[in-house]
């Protein structure tokens, strides 16, 4: 036992010795203090250097990384950084492609209907009648609805009021002007239109959503919260998928895939001005004021009757509506500034009066028009094209002009706000990337405004086109690529 002991204690005297050794070995620092001293200060001249340098190399590498990505290898892209103060390119790739820039393209609407209306502007739709109203408060005369083109008339979006608010404010001034029956119809005027005809922009992806069409603008613009046709399915099928799209006025449907099993199928209706005023009609009637004549809509009004005013309705303000348009990328509302802006310049809404505004006025402002084409005024079809390089330069001068900080208010915020929500949650460009989102099918595109760590405000356009893989994937790289641009 006593043996055991002795052992015992020698290997622990024995583990302690070496223990103590090795927690006495001197360091570097303690042997060559000098080097360690020349070795530290060498370290902080590097750190500092590549301070300063890392910024630009990190996102050139960070370019010429991505091209040989299975995402973008076999993807037709550009890429551009633009230092306003300086007027000078800080990285490009494939500058002067003409590429597909999905709903980037709202970045040129929402900026025509600023400089053309100023962010005050409202639109105006007004209540009035023709004929007399008796004693007895019978109207023989009809209802004239008369638009403006106001796109949120309706909505409740934006500011504005629930389409069932205005009709509750039609009824109240009907009260007040003591009409209790009305011996005549409900007339739609919308006479700033030439025709009801609606001619749709080629090549618009028609399955970016479904039961969807393209907004065309017509003069009452009914919520389309709203403008919904609602189909009971007799015999729905489990699992089954079945899409249909309507077109405004063209009373057709146009089925397409499968619906996943439910009871009830729901579209957009062609003639949404006629479902506002049957319902101003059906709630007339139900609280006792007859309506005898029926609901019409004119575009062209070649013999106007004497009208007296009733009430108005405004829209929000300009403002407002293209805060709610870049923050949703909401395709009806740039339609409508697109055709707005058409009207003020030439004369009437169509689609080729809108385009063409537009169009002037960026020639006003010096954009570069190589590879432009302005197919539309929401991005949704896939005739658009413009080059990254006329993007930037377009967005630096817009830094010039009276309206910029709202117009730079509009945009989504990376992380924070509208579009932008989601994307660079985990990134240095969380709250610094102020840009306008767009995607379509194998589109996915970026263009706006960087606000650097170092104080300053960059221009970049980021346009993909037939990428591989998922939507997510995609929006990573973009992740990637625009992140080292915050050190700049």
């Amino acid at each position: 036992m006593n043996l055991e002991k002795l052992i015992s204690g020698n290997l622990i005297l024995f583990t302690s010795f070496l223990l103590a050794q090795t927690s006495a070995q001197p360091s570097v620092q303690t042997y060559y203090p000098q080097v360690y001293a020349e070795q530290q200060l060498v370290g902080k001249e590097m750190t500092a250097e590549k301070s300063l340098l890392s910024p630009k190399i990190q996102l050139d590498t960070e370019l010429n990384r991505v091209q040989s990505d299975p995402v973008l290898r076999y993807a037709t892209w550009g890429f551009a950084v633009y230092d306003p103060q300086t007027n000078k390119m800080i990285t490009c790739y494939n500058e002067n492609v003409p590429l597909v820039p999905a709903s980037t393209t709202k970045l040129l609407t929402t900026d025509t209907a600023y400089s053309l209306f100023g962010k005050k502007f409202q639109w105006v739709t007004q209540l009035e009648y023709s004929g007399e109203i008796t004693p007895e408060g019978a109207l023989n005369g009809n209802l004239y609805i008369i638009g403006s083109g106001d796109p949120s008339l309706g909505t409740n979006q934006a500011g504005a009021d629930s389409y069932w608010t205005i009709i509750a404010n039609f009824k109240d001034a009907l009260n007040r002007a003591g009409i209790k029956r009305i011996n005549g119809g409900i007339v739609i005027e919308s006479g700033i239109f030439k025709t009801s005809e609606t001619i749709l922009p080629p090549n618009i992806v028609w399955l970016e959503h479904n039961n969807y069409y393209l907004p065309v603008g017509n003069t009452q613009n009914i919520n389309p919260q709203n403008e919904k046709m609602v189909v009971k399915a007799k015999r729905p099928s489990s699992g089954e998928k079945s899409y249909f799209y309507i077109s405004p006025y063209s009373k057709q449907l146009v089925y397409a895939d499968k619906f996943e099993g439910n009871t009830y199928l729901q579209g957009k209706l062609p003639d949404a001005p006629a479902y506002l005023a049957n319902n101003l009609k059906s709630s007339l009637i139900k609280s006792g004021t007859p309506v005898t004549g029926a609901v019409t809509t004119r575009t062209v009004d070649t013999n106007p009757e004497e009208r007296v005013f009733l009430a108005e309705q405004k829209s929000p303000t300009l403002e407002d509506i293209i805060y709610f348009t870049n923050q949703n990328s909401n395709n009806r509302y740039a339609e409508a500034l697109m055709r707005i802006s058409g009207f003020y310049t030439n004369g009437d809404l169509s689609l080729e009066s809108g385009k063409s505004a537009v169009v002037s006025h960026l020639g006003a402002v010096g954009f570069d028009f190589a590879g432009l084409n302005y197919a539309d005024g929401s991005g949704l079809s896939k005739s658009n094209t413009v080059t990254p390089l006329a993007h930037v330069k377009f967005l630096a001068q817009l830094m010039k002009q009276p309206y910029f900080k709202t117009y730079f208010d509009s945009l989504p915020i990376a992380g924070n706000s509208g579009t932008l929500k989601k994307m660079f949650l985990y990134n240095e460009a969380n709250g610094q990337i102020f840009a306008k989102t767009g995607t379509l099918n194998r589109v996915k595109t970026l263009a706006g405004y960087i606000k650097t760590r170092t104080g300053k405000t960059l221009t970049f356009s980021l346009l993909i086109n037939n990428y591989s893989g998922s939507v997510d994937q995609v929006k990573r790289k973009m992740e990637q690529l625009l992140e080292p641009t915050l050190q700049l």
